[in-house]
């Protein structure tokens, strides 16, 4: 399986996600550098045991679970991250808290600043040797699969509208029992793609279970890239979130989301220029006529209606 965390992106924001279910040690250590990234990132192997109230060696245990070689790896990405979040901070701190009487100015602020950072963090932790071999397998596949549930589904439905156009055979699946009869008819050299921000939600676990039975290389989506789903997945992308009040976690994922979705459908239209060059003028010429033209008839607004 193939984890798409990153080593040096997204470390902070696959913290806040996947510290609270670690074991208490980790989970004490994740919390002492989310408490202080800039402290944590000069600090020695002794320094953020003691601080921690672990040991060195569950320092270590920690930084290879994260996927380090060890704790001065993780140092340096920590180091790395918390110089990028510096150079990108805003003038002002903005939470993710919006009262019900906040003016919408204040909520743009809160939103925009939200999204930017998921989708930031999200970038930073994106594996492009990933997405050049999902990218290599949807274009030659006979038979693609994408099932998402909720907002996981909006992202699914949106990224088989864009394949579809450049001629990719793909399904996007709104039932589960569709989704698990369609992914035992997959093959080998077939793709499954699933969606899931906790990589808990049963039906896109079993639907990728499936299809990874049957040969398909399988890819997930999620937020956790320690879940179940992940557990289940060829490929697995990990997206970054930010919460804000009214705008929880999963929906807060539909952006970076979007951002994985859109680099794979970018790099499957590179692998298959002039056939989607081709699809793109066919299909254009096919609903250019329902577009208006680009210059309306300007109305004589100033006409008395009696005249």
């Amino acid at each position: 399986m193939t984890n798409v965390t990153g080593e040096s992106g997204g470390l902070l924001g696959r913290l806040r996600i996947e510290g609270p279910g670690m074991p208490e040690a980790l989970a004490r250590i994740a919390e002492t550098i989310l408490d202080d990234p800039e402290t944590a990132a000069h600090a020695s192997i002794i320094d953020l045991a003691e601080r921690s109230g672990t040991s060195t060696a569950t320092v270590t245990r920690f930084s290879r679970t994260l996927g380090f070689k060890g704790y001065a790896n993780l140092r340096v990405a920590i180091a790395t991250e918390t110089g990028r979040a510096e150079q990108a901070r805003w003038e002002t701190d903005i939470s993710g808290d919006i009262a019900p009487d906040d003016p919408l100015t204040n909520v743009l602020s809160v939103v925009t600043a939200a999204d930017t950072r998921a989708i930031q963090d999200t970038a930073a932790g994106l594996d492009m040797a990933a997405v050049e071999r999902v990218a290599a397998a949807i274009a030659e596949a006979g038979r693609v699969e994408i099932f998402g549930l909720g907002s996981s589904g909006t992202s699914a439905r949106e990224m088989a509208f864009r394949l579809e156009r450049i001629r990719i055979p793909i399904w996007h699946r709104v039932d589960s029992h569709t989704a698990l009869t369609n992914a035992a008819l997959l093959l080998p050299g077939d793709v499954a793609i699933g969606l899931s921000h906790s990589g808990r939600t049963r039906e896109v676990i079993e639907t990728l279970a499936e299809a990874a039975d049957h040969g398909a290389l399988t890819v997930a989506l999620t937020s956790h890239s320690r879940s179940p789903l992940a557990e289940v997945a060829d490929v697995v992308f990990t997206t970054s979130v930010q919460e804000t009040t009214f705008r929880l976690a999963a929906l807060s994922a539909l952006h970076s989301q979007l951002l994985i979705l859109d680099m794979i459908y970018v790099a499957v239209a590179q692998r298959t220029y002039e056939r989607t060059a081709e699809a793109f003028d066919v299909t254009g010429r096919a609903v250019d006529a329902h577009r208006l033209p680009e210059k309306s008839p300007t109305r004589n607004r100033g006409r008395n209606k009696s005249q």
